[in-house]
């Protein structure tokens, strides 16, 4: 059960159009808010992962970034694909 209350005040408008996101995706604002919250949230800490390497591991890990990518045949064929928007005029 959730129990721990966050208060926040909001302009109308904002408060207006969260609710209306909330109600298209079947959801009541809190419970929008606190996904979309926890989502961005998410998002900040991934992006601060920190992770270090000996020296050793550190040279395997830039060798693999350094290294030609193996052959994908299902990328070669999603990229031989003309883009829809891209199609020529006739």
């Amino acid at each position: 059960m959730r129990d721990a209350a966050i208060n926040l005040r909001a302009l109308p408008q904002q408060r207006d159009l969260i609710d209306q996101a909330a109600a298209l995706l079947g959801k009541n604002r809190s419970d929008f808010m606190l996904e979309a919250a926890c989502s961005a949230a998410q998002a900040v800490v991934l992006d601060q992962v920190f992770f270090s390497l000996d020296a050793e591991k550190f040279q395997q890990f830039t060798a693999m970034l350094d290294a030609q990518p193996s052959p994908n045949p299902g990328l070669e064929r999603l990229m031989a694909v003309a883009a829809p928007w891209a199609a020529s005029k006739a």
